[in-house]
């Protein structure tokens, strides 16, 4: 082998060294400031996870017969809704964009507000709100009318009183706690240096290095924080939104939850659009541009986008394959 050759083998191989480092040093960093999500090798069914599931499609459990929980959580957009906002039973359109269903239930707080403390509190709720019934316990009694008193007496043996709203919100819960999503990034948060591109890789540097995981941490990439939308400039400059939502100001009346909403998380977000709570902005790279401008006071060049646009991309898992009703599969 000439000296040329064997200079050549030699630089090819620091160079491999040097990017199994960098990748390890990525992937150390990255761990500290989000950790990576596990689906369970076994799907561990129970009957209240069936009977959850059952709810979550049953368009007969509304006021309108004719809608169900995956009517605003559609397969085809990862568990959200392709519409800036939803119609409910009654016909309206809700107050705000409905986000995604899956790996949301290991949210401290649900809703763009935060104003429902768990899954099973935001599901309880549905039944006066999308499901369009005037009292839940009108909900209680469709459910009775459908006869779904034996599947409640299946998930609750220890209630003497089985059939109720409560129970309603928690096999809800317990079915969408089953829609987790690991994706290729978890991947590679794992040890598999090959999940991700070399962009998505430049991608998540990216991300990191301009601040974005100030608020979208944590193993869901936000979800878990409250931040005013509009830290640098007026978010409606730059979505162009018909109507200022005050956010959390329209619960709480104080003036620092002027503009509040929850941080969302970014699981499946290349998948969700549209995007913000007004379902404003599509597509995706519209939607970095507009968090760097009114959050960060940074102006992104095309290249920059594309790169955190790459990475995000890599936040995709799989439709898990029991987010169908009972005995069929997604349908894409």
């Amino acid at each position: 082998m000439n000296l040329a050759m064997t200079g050549l083998l030699l630089v090819l191989a620091l160079a491999a060294a040097g990017s199994v480092k960098a990748d390890e040093q990525l992937r150390r960093e990255a761990l500290n400031l989000f950790g990576r999500i596990e689906a369970a090798q076994t799907l561990q069914v129970t009957s209240e996870m069936e009977l959850g599931r059952a709810l979550f499609w049953d368009t007969r459990v509304s006021s309108d017969g004719k809608t169900s929980c995956g009517s605003c959580h559609l397969v085809r957009n990862w568990g959200a809704d392709p519409r800036r906002f939803s119609i409910d039973a009654r016909g309206k359109p809700t107050s705000r964009h409905s986000p995604t269903v899956f790996n949301a239930m290991s949210q401290p707080l649900l809703r763009w507000l935060s104003d429902r403390k768990s899954g099973a509190d935001q599901a309880e709720g549905s039944m006066t709100g999308s499901m369009g019934f005037p009292t839940k316990q009108a909900g209680v009694e469709r459910l009775g009318e459908l006869d779904y008193l034996p599947a409640f007496r299946a998930a609750y043996p220890q209630d003497t009183d089985p059939l109720s709203a409560r129970n309603y919100g928690r096999a809800l819960a317990a079915y969408q706690a089953s829609l987790v999503t690991p994706a290729p990034f978890d991947r590679f948060l794992a040890g598999d240096d090959s999940a991700l591109s070399d962009q998505q890789k430049a991608g998540l540097q990216t991300f990191i290095a301009n601040g974005c995981a100030g608020c979208h941490n944590g193993t869901l990439l936000g979800g878990t924080a409250l931040q005013r939308f509009g830290v640098v400039k007026q978010y409606w400059s730059e979505t162009g939104s018909e109507k200022v939502d005050v956010g959390r100001f329209a619960i709480t009346k104080k003036e620092e939850d002027r503009y509040v909403f929850r941080v969302p998380m970014l699981r499946n977000i290349a998948k969700t659009a549209p995007y913000f709570h007004d379902g404003s902005i599509d597509p995706l790279d519209r939607a970095v541009r507009i968090m760097a401008s009114v959050q960060l006071g940074r102006m992104l060049d095309d290249a920059t986008v594309a790169t955190i646009v790459a990475f995000l991309e890599s936040l995709t898992g799989d439709v898990p394959e029991h987010y169908a009703p009972p005995g069929q599969r997604p349908e894409m």
